[in-house]
Formats: C-alpha cells, sequence, structure tokens
C-alpha cells in the first residue's frame, strides 16, 4: 500500500457539489489556495452527477436573481449549443433552451454542464491554486479546542488523503462534517414549539422525517423501436404502493392527469415535455435526432428511509431499493403506462440512455439529495421569514447580514413518515450570513443546503441558484477571512467588517437585495444595493411594496430621510439622526432645496442636484459616503 497522501492549504471544500463547486471559484479567483473533494467522478451534484440538469429558477432569472459567476455558468451552456448545433429556424425564442422543458427556463444535458464548470475551474488548477480531489469522501475530522485541524479522506480504494486547512467548508449533500466533528446538528422536521412555523410538525421534533431522494435516469424517444428493459425486482410492489403514475395530487388534494406526449385532458403540458433536456424539433446535429427526457418525478422519487444516520450497510440497501424503484418506473413507462390514443399501454420506444448519466446501469452517478443534516446556525430562516402572506412589503423579511438572494416556493416532496407535501409561494428572499456559520466551531462554514434553515426554509434554499450562491458567499468570506485574520463569526458579528465583505461580494457581482431594475449591468448596482442592505426604503412608499425601485421616478423627502439615515447607520454607525423639516416632510416630491438641507444637516459632501432629482441621483450623490462603509479598517 503506497504512503498516505497529506495537503495543506487555505481552504479545505469537502464536496463538490454545486455549492462546492461556487465556493473554489470564489476562493481561487481570491487568490487563496483551495483543495475541493467530491465522492463521484463528475463535479456540480445537481446538475451533472444527481442529473438534475432542468435548473429550478424563477421569473426574474434571465436579468435579476443570479450571481455573475452563476450567469457565466448559464450562458456558458447555451454557448456549448449554439457552437455544437444549429437552431431550427423558428423553433427557438431567445433565450435558448436546449431542451424546451416546460419545468425551466434552462434545461441541457448533464455532461454539458460537467464540461462548463471543468473549464471554470481549469485555470486555477492550471495556476496550481486549486486542487480538486475525485472520488474522494470525508471519513474523520479532527477537532482541537474550536477548530477542525484535519479532514480525512479516502478514495474509492480506501487509501486515505489528509487535508489540513485554515478555513473548512462542508459542501457535501448531507452535512458529512457535522457528524464527523461530533457538533449539534438538526435534521428532519422541527417542532412548531420550536420555530412557530406554521407548517412544522405537531407531534414535536420529527428528525426522521426527511425529504425524499431520487435517481434520476434519461430516456430517448425512439419511434417505432422496443427497448423494453428487464423488469426490476420488487417491481410489482412499488408500482401499487409508491404508485407509478402520470396523475398527480396536487397540494389541494386535486387529481392532475398528463398525457405522455399531448396536453393532458384538463389541459395541462406532456409529461414527456416536463424535464425534456434535448429538442430534437429545435436543435439539428448529426449525431442525435430524437428527443431526450430526464426522468425525474413523484414516481421515482423515494421516501421510504433516509439515507442520514445510518449504517453503511443500511445506507447500501436503501440505495439499492431507491434504483430498483426508478428503474421500476421506466419499465412501468415502457409496459404500463395508458398510450395518449387510447390503444393499449406502454411505451416501449422509450430508450434507456446510460452515457447521459455517465453510468452502466442508466441512472444518475448520485441521487438528488433534497434534505441535509442542518448547522444550528447563529441565524435560523424560519418560514415567517420569507412566506407569502407573512409581513409586509415586496421582499421578505429583511437580514442586514445578506450575503446573496434567492426566490423560489417552499417545495417540500414527500417525506419519511409522512407523504404530506407543501408547494407555498414565498416573497424575494435574502440569505444571511449567520445561517452559515455554525455555534460550535470557528473555522467551520456551510456552503450547502446544509445552512440554517429549517426542515420547512429548505425547501426553498435548496435550489440551483440559492445553492451556487451560497457556496460561492462562502468561498469568498473564507478567502476574506484568510486576509483579515477575522475569523467567520467576527465578521458578522462586528459591522465593519461585515460591511466590508458585502462590498466585496457586490464587486463579485453577488446581489444582496432585491432591486430587478438595477441588475448587475447597472450603474447605480453597487451603490444601490449598499442602501438597500443598510434598509434605505421607507416602508410607506411606493418602492418598499415593488421590486422595482424606478430609479429614475421623482423621489419623496421622506424617502431621501431615509436614504441618508441608512447610510448613516452604516457608514458611521447613527441611529439617533434625524433632519429638522426644511418642508414637509410627507411631500410626494422632493426638490433640490429640501435634499441638500438633508445632507447638509447629515454632515454629508454633495454635488449641486438637479431642479428634479430622483431617487437615482440622490444614490449616486450618497456614493461617496457609502464607500467609507467598504474601505474602513
Amino acid at each position: 500500500m503506497s504512503a498516505e497522501q497529506s495537503y495543506e492549504c487555505d481552504i479545505a471544500i469537502i464536496g463538490g457539489g454545486l455549492g462546492g463547486v461556487a465556493a473554489a471559484l470564489a476562493a481561487a479567483e481570491a487568490g487563496t489556495h483551495v483543495v475541493l473533494s467530491e465522492p463521484t467522478d463528475w463535479v456540480g451534484g445537481q446538475v451533472t452527477s444527481q442529473g438534475v440538469s432542468a435548473l429550478d429558477e424563477h421569473q426574474y432569472i434571465e436579468t435579476f436573481g443570479g450571481t455573475r459567476s452563476y450567469y457565466r455558468f448559464r450562458e456558458s451552456i447555451r454557448h456549448f449549443y449554439y457552437k455544437q448545433h444549429t437552431i431550427t429556424p423558428g423553433s427557438c425564442t431567445a433565450p435558448l433552451n436546449p431542451g424546451n422543458g416546460w419545468v425551466s427556463r434552462l434545461c441541457f444535458e448533464p455532461r454539458v454542464a460537467l464540461d462548463v464548470l471543468e473549464a471554470m475551474l481549469a485555470p486555477y488548477v492550471e495556476a496550481g491554486r486549486l486542487t480538486i480531489l475525485l472520488q474522494h469522501h470525508p471519513i474523520a475530522a479532527h477537532v482541537e479546542q474550536d477548530r477542525i485541524a484535519e479532514v480525512v479522506l479516502a478514495d474509492e480504494h480506501q487509501q486515505r488523503v489528509h487535508v489540513r486547512a485554515t478555513y473548512v467548508l462542508d459542501a457535501t449533500e448531507t452535512g458529512d462534517l457535522l457528524l464527523l466533528t461530533g457538533i449539534p446538528y438538526v435534521i428532519g422536521a422541527e417542532a412548531i414549539d420550536d420555530t412557530g412555523e406554521p407548517n412544522a410538525s405537531r407531534k414535536g421534533p420529527r428528525p426522521q422525517e426527511v425529504q425524499s431522494f431520487t435517481y434520476g435516469f434519461a430516456v430517448e424517444y425512439c419511434p417505432g423501436e422496443s427497448h423494453i428493459i428487464t423488469k426490476p425486482a420488487g417491481y410489482e410492489h412499488f408500482r401499487d404502493t409508491q404508485p407509478y403514475t402520470l396523475v398527480l395530487q396536487g397540494h389541494s388534494q386535486e387529481s392532475r392527469p398528463f398525457n405522455m406526449f399531448v396536453d393532458g385532458p384538463t389541459g395541462l403540458p406532456p409529461f414527456w415535455t416536463y424535464r425534456r433536456l434535448y429538442d430534437s424539433q429545435q436543435l439539428d446535429s448529426h449525431q442525435k435526432t430524437n428527443d431526450l427526457a430526464l426522468i425525474n418525478w413523484a414516481s421515482n422519487d423515494y421516501d421510504r428511509a433516509s439515507l442520514i444516520d445510518q449504517p453503511e450497510s443500511t445506507q447500501r440497501r436503501i440505495h439499492d431499493e431507491a434504483k430498483r424503484l426508478s428503474l421500476g418506473f421506466l419499465y412501468w413507462l415502457q409496459t404500463e403506462a395508458p398510450r395518449d390514443d387510447g390503444h393499449g399501454y406502454g411505451y416501449p420506444e422509450l430508450r434507456l440512455r446510460p452515457e447521459v448519466m455517465g453510468t452502466l446501469d442508466g441512472l444518475s452517478k448520485y441521487p438528488y439529495i433534497r434534505e441535509s443534516r442542518r448547522i444550528v446556525p447563529h441565524k435560523r430562516i424560519m418560514e415567517q421569514d420569507i412566506i407569502a402572506h407573512h409581513g409586509a412589503g415586496a421582499r421578505a423579511t429583511h437580514f442586514d447580514d445578506t450575503i446573496g438572494v434567492g426566490w423560489y416556493a417552499i417545495d417540500l416532496h414527500p417525506c419519511v413518515d409522512n407523504p404530506r407535501t407543501i408547494y407555498a409561494p414565498t416573497r424575494p428572499f435574502q440569505i444571511p450570513l449567520g445561517a452559515l456559520l455554525p455555534q460550535h466551531l470557528t473555522n467551520l462554514v456551510a456552503a450547502c443546503k446544509n445552512i440554517g434553515t429549517t426542515h420547512i426554509t429548505n425547501g426553498s434554499y435548496r435550489v440551483h441558484p440559492v445553492e451556487w450562491n451560497i457556496g460561492e458567499s462562502a468561498g469568498a468570506l473564507a478567502a476574506f477571512c484568510c486576509k483579515t485574520g477575522h475569523a467567520p463569526s467576527t465578521v458578522w458579528s462586528l459591522p465593519t467588517m461585515l460591511h466590508q465583505l458585502q462590498y466585496q461580494l457586490l464587486q463579485r457581482g453577488i446581489p444582496l437585495a432585491w432591486t430587478t431594475d438595477v441588475p448587475l449591468t447597472h450603474e447605480l448596482f453597487v451603490s444601490t444595493q449598499l442602501l438597500m442592505t443598510f434598509g434605505s426604503l421607507l416602508p410607506e412608499s411606493p418602492r418598499y411594496h415593488s421590486l422595482a425601485l424606478d430609479p429614475h421616478q421623482h423621489i419623496s423627502v421622506g424617502e431621501v430621510c431615509q436614504m441618508v439615515q441608512a447610510s448613516l447607520r452604516g457608514v458611521r454607525g447613527e441611529t439617533n439622526w434625524s433632519p429638522s423639516p426644511h418642508s414637509d416632510t410627507s411631500n410626494d416630491r422632493a426638490e433640490r432645496a429640501d435634499i441638500e438641507h438633508i445632507f447638509a444637516q447629515a454632515h454629508i459632501a454633495y454635488h449641486p442636484f438637479s431642479d428634479t432629482p430622483n431617487w437615482g441621483e440622490v444614490c449616486e450623490a450618497l456614493w461617496p459616503f457609502l464607500q467609507q462603509t467598504c474601505t474602513r479598517r
């Protein structure tokens, strides 16, 4: 046996899923030395090894609500298809969706995402700042006092690798470092007495109540051919108890019937195009002539047991059963699914495509994990913080320690011992830094779906762009701590350090608040985002009740006062400043004299305003003052 390897680095990122990759990019770009480990042979998690290459996003994603690097990832996928395929004239409306799946604005093949992510990481590997250890999983973590001193990995041959780092990011799919370090963590459903959440458990804490996971697979539609697979063991049991069906039960218990290739009887779009990854009518290629679709459906969600906190032998049994459940659904689609024309059953034309997932059995390399162990954080994100019907305004609860944004409904799939599903609208929300920091270790940062959500809010924070943002901000935080010498908890608790970090995140192109008409490319992006972070919106103003700020529209005296107060609070820590009126502060439209009077009282330098000042002009005038919070030491 060869000698055990060891690495010393600034930042160890354990887990190479979407959060881990985004963290590695941010940390390596900041100049730190990074080791990134991944249990499979594909980095990328959700979009690659887990096969969920139909992005769960929101209605604004094409213009706002993602980070600059996330947009680079998305556009690189589109560029691949533009480069490798001829787009059939008239079949595509920009922006391109290669699969034209109706669940997502961007559906694509997992290998394309892998190629894109590897290309994004490559410059840092070549520069020697990033080491990627594929097929390595954590087996031990050594803690000294309140720090992780070392993480021990094992490869596919059980050869050990020791990694020592100043900071450690847990980007594993199930929060493995929380178990290995022995710190407290949460799993499953919290009790309503604990969180007060409307949808929390009324039966006390239920740690076994973990969301289902899914082994996805890709199939090609081959008209006139037969590709029926061998019937999996236990097929009849799965068929009757899962059940296998194209009729879903809605969240209000209504029936939602789907057809295979045509709209259903109630107008629902086809099952086939739900997560279609390759639309052959749109993409012209010499290599492919038929559609490809990802099958990730209620019928192959595995909720019979959780993988978390189980012995290895039990985990192997669960994986095997979950795989047979998924293959059984394919067999049902091929042999028993009602045909759209009403004549007969089964679609033998569906051909399993193992090469799409890079496996021999055709299933994803790793299941799509919806719920992880969660840290006990400095700040826990509750249902009340994000649910649509709670609170006022267009946005969810404001977090002063915001490090990113997201938006997705609270989406809970069936859980172990609880078949209930939840799909509850939310308001566009923020990601608080305190949710990434465990209370018990000073150099550990959560970088995936293991942050301090609850069982309920995890259903919103687990999706692709949010996981990417969590990981990217975690990587940027760790690099910031390496350079400043401050621990993450210190950065979180000291406003001066927190504001410096937030400014650096903005410079990276990470939005911290929802301003849909002031995107990353807008000249007022950074100044607007800082003002929003400091709490610049007047609750009774129209801008408070809209995601758009209308920066070129007029501004009221009250709004100017709120913006100046927010600036003073953020830059100087002043909380008691209030202006003496120059004119009626309830005036719907501020005049130049009003604004200059307010600036003078706050001792903020300014250039003369125009005769008809607007929100953007005030924002721009405050920018030099705001910069003070970004450069103080």
